[in-house]
């Protein structure tokens, strides 16, 4: 739930209690979707700010900290990732995060609703560097029925760039989508999905994500948290599944000696995110 107090914008999350605040400089626009209520911003100091459905999706801000750290571990813990599939990510960040790696030869984005998209290149177009790249295949549709539809093996990395389990993202959190995720993986195949917010949910979708990928028929699951100030509790995660691979390990040479700039992710970020607190290893099971 959302709601504007003066010049704030305010996202209370009440089953934790707990609420989060932008001061607004103006609303830009707004508009119903068949899928969702999308709404653009401009804050005193985060940039802009997209919303759907009342929920912070992003801001010019702090954006960079999720969507390096929804790529480069995941394409890292792969041994030589060629073919990647992104489903969500409408706002292209992930997809650009991709493309920087040189070794990859196709990426896939799946996402349910284009004005996700549409507004990302009006508002965000330094994350839309990459839309035109001959290597990326941007497509509007259901990524769920896609997942069902597509053929066994096609990729080496598939990367679920979600909203919150709620309305259209909520099938991709469940058993039965990461079955269809395994089949369409590659042996030694490696999926990785938002995972929420490690101090309020640890002990709930981030334990299921887990019992889910494993049922699934995925080998080993690692959650990584990082910090993500415009979410619940300020602190998000991701977690990874390896098809036939370990994803606690990663090409630690290769990540030390990339030749792109990041600025949240290295390979000595990626290392000490692979160490869970106590509490949330107690609470995934680990």
């Amino acid at each position: 739930m959302s709601a504007q107090d003066g010049n704030w914008f305010i996202e209370h999350f009440d089953s934790a209690g707990v609420a989060f605040g932008l001061r607004l400089k103006q609303k830009l626009e707004a508009v119903q979707t068949p899928y969702q209520h999308i709404e653009m911003w401009e804050t005193d100091t985060f940039g802009y700010l997209m919303t759907i459905d009342g929920a912070t999706m992003l801001s010019s801000r702090d954006n960079f900290l999720y969507h390096e750290m929804m790529a480069h571990p995941a394409l890292f813990a792969h041994a030589a990732p060629r073919r990647v599939l992104i489903i969500g990510g409408g706002d292209c960040g992930t997809l650009r995060e991709v493309l920087r790696h040189g070794g990859v030869e196709k990426a896939v984005q799946i996402d349910i609703d284009e004005q996700v998209t549409r507004f990302s290149e009006k508002y965000f177009p330094e994350l839309c560097e990459s839309n035109d790249d001959p290597r990326a295949e941007l497509r509007f549709e259901d990524g769920v029925k896609f997942m069902q539809d597509c053929e066994p093996g096609q990729f080496d990395v598939i990367i679920v760039d979600s909203t919150d389990p709620v309305g259209p993202a909520e099938g991709l959190f469940k058993a039965a989508f990461f079955r269809h995720c395994h089949r369409v993986l590659a042996d030694g195949g490696v999926l990785v999905q938002q995972s929420e917010s490690p101090l309020l949910h640890s002990d709930t979708i981030i334990h299921d994500l887990h019992v889910n990928m494993r049922e699934a028929g995925f080998d080993h699951t690692q959650t990584l948290p990082f910090p993500q100030p415009v979410y619940p509790s300020g602190w998000w995660s991701c977690t990874l599944a390896g098809k036939g691979r370990d994803v606690s390990t990663f090409r630690e040479a290769d990540a030390a000696g990339k030749d792109f700039d990041t600025r949240y992710y290295s390979d000595a970020i990626h290392r000490g995110a692979l160490t869970l607190p106590p509490f949330m290893s107690a609470a995934i099971g680990d």
